[in-house]
């Protein structure tokens, strides 16, 4: 059975990877000249098992107007209106419920965990090098409100199987001592020692390389599918801009632009922009992963290098104020950990990436209406921490 997937992002890859040990016969489709030159490229870091909760809670419609304003210096909100974007509003509004935050939280728990098993098996299996450690991670808090709102997240989620705890914040710096050097004004953390770091492109891409010389899977890199072929009503293969490729499946592994090509809905999807700054380390360089709650940055070491990282951008599409956030991004960072990098350094690499929100902030996965199509896409901010059991459950449901 020939199976293509649609995205050679550290989702389509690991579904690839799956459909592979199944003994499919599979090719991978990207229009990039390489794998992972998307959301995958340059993201956290952070493979967050533990940091699951929902975009969509209770307080946050509340919150929305002053979004709007733009009161908040790490989301922006300027996407173009269309029914498209109104239809995904009013579904995230419907979603900020306690109830709909608690099922939400937990079902995207659950997959974290599910994928922290399955990473390291196929570490295990493969034996490549991505800077994967078991850093541990620390969510650092300012607010009562977070403290209070931390808590009874912390006690849900253990019952559910995850190891947090909630320190004081001389509890956290035991825990990271470069911690007495970043700024003052933390009054507690959340602690996850299980949470990983690793890097999402290197790991993509020796996946990928294992996957051509031990399963034979073609990876058609610079190829864009433009269309869904149909025999009788069922996915019979893509068209390509030079072209048809027969399959018995497709899978949709596209990302934010998963809607444009099938098999989800226009407004299931919200593109939400982010960026990130790989830099040579500084002095005060966290071994621990780090969150910074209230300003959406996040820290991680990856071997030699520190990857600083954050945002939440409701642009559509947008890049042209790339330059601007990621500026503004690292002048919030230097506030925060001014010894953790070197932020003078000719020596690094920026990024921005369009991540794919759902509106209950839990993937897609699964059939389509469409006989033979199938989608794995919606994975928001966690793409890197769900790709290993997303991957593992749509290539179960297509065996």
């Amino acid at each position: 059975m020939r199976v293509i997937v649609l995205g050679a992002g550290v989702v389509g890859v690991t579904t690839a990877c799956y459909l592979a040990k199944k003994g499919f016969d599979v090719t991978v489709i990207d229009r990039a000249d390489s794998v992972a030159a998307g959301a995958s490229h340059g993201n956290g870091g952070q493979l967050s098992y533990s940091f699951t909760d929902a975009l969509a809670r209770p307080g946050m419609p509340g919150r929305l107007p002053g979004l709007m304003a733009g009161r908040d210096p790490a989301i922006r909100i300027r996407p173009p209106l269309n029914f498209a974007l109104l239809r995904w509003g009013f579904d995230f509004l419907r979603q900020c419920s306690s109830k709909n935050f608690h099922d939400n939280t937990v079902s995207v728990l659950q997959l974290a965990l599910q994928s922290s098993l399955l990473l390291q098996q196929l570490v295990s299996e493969f034996d490549i090098d991505f800077a994967f450690r078991a850093a541990g991670k620390l969510a650092l808090l300012r607010e009562p409100a977070e403290v209070h709102a931390a808590e009874k997240s912390v006690a849900l989620k253990n019952r559910h199987g995850c190891n947090v705890r909630l320190l004081t914040i001389s509890e956290a710096t035991a825990v990271e001592p470069s911690l007495s050097a970043m700024r003052s004004g933390y009054v507690a953390a959340v602690y996850s020692r299980d949470d990983h770091v690793g890097d999402a492109r290197m790991f993509a891409r020796e996946l990928a390389a294992r996957l051509r010389m031990q399963y034979g899977v073609a990876f058609l890199l610079g190829h864009e599918a433009t269309d869904l072929v149909r025999v009788g009503g069922r996915a019979a293969g893509v068209r390509l801009i030079d072209g048809e490729i027969a399959a018995d499946a497709v899978v949709n592994c596209l990302g934010a632009w998963a809607p444009a090509f099938g098999g989800v809905p226009d407004n299931a999807i919200q593109p939400v922009r982010g960026y990130s700054v790989t830099l040579p380390p500084g002095k005060r360089v966290p071994a621990v992963s780090i969150s910074d709650i209230e300003h959406r940055i996040v820290f991680s070491k990856l071997d030699e290098k520190l990857r600083i990282a954050g945002f939440a951008d409701f642009v559509g599409f947008e890049e042209a104020d790339d330059i601007y956030r990621i500026d503004r991004m690292l002048r919030l960072a230097r506030i925060v950990a001014p010894d953790a990098a070197d932020y003078a350094a000719v020596d690094r690499h920026e990024w921005g990436g369009f991540r794919p929100m759902t509106a209950n902030s839990r993937p897609i996965v699964g059939a389509t209406k469409i006989p033979g199509l199938y989608v794995n896409c919606g994975h928001g901010m966690l793409g890197w921490t769900l790709a290993c059991a997303s991957a593992f459950n749509i290539a179960r449901q297509i065996s």
